[in-house]
């Protein structure tokens, strides 16, 4: 049985096996390759996951976190990989 907790994003019941998509239309604009994670979010994110490297353990709260932190580093890296894309294709 897979290990579940409360997430401070407002989930019940968090799984993290759990796969969500979503699809979003958006119109991006011509500089959506230089979005970045802010520098707080950023070392903030850094904290967690190198506690967690060094074996500390992280409370339910700091894993939801940490996972929503990484998830939206991730999704920025999609957006930056897909602007470079719509720039190469565009004639």
């Amino acid at each position: 049985m897979s290990e579940q907790y409360p997430c401070r994003c407002g989930f019940q019941d968090y799984a993290p096996h759990v796969a969500r998509t979503i699809h979003l239309r958006l119109q991006a604009p011509g500089d959506l390759g230089k979005f970045r994670l802010p520098p707080g979010v950023r070392r903030r994110l850094t904290a967690l996951l190198d506690r967690q490297d060094q074996g500390a353990a992280l409370t339910a709260a700091e894993r939801c976190e940490a996972e929503g932190l990484v998830e939206l580093a991730e999704m920025l890296s999609l957006l930056k990989l897909r602007a470079a894309g719509m720039q190469t294709a565009v004639p």
